[in-house]
């Protein structure tokens, strides 16, 4: 049971980082801020606006 969890919580950390990446920010720093929040980091990336491109 606790596998399917982990499992699970990082399947969310790696669709977050990609959520990141197109709104322009560091596809690695919200992963491994996914691994520690979860959820809330998800929820965190869907009200941050978009980063103009550099």
């Amino acid at each position: 049971m606790v596998n399917e969890y982990g499992i699970g919580w990082g399947t969310l950390a790696l669709i977050n980082a990609g959520l990141a990446q197109g709104k322009n920010r560091s596809g690695f720093n919200w992963f491994l801020i996914s691994l520690l929040l979860g959820p809330l980091a998800t929820f965190l990336l869907l009200l941050m606006d978009k980063l103009p491109y550099e």
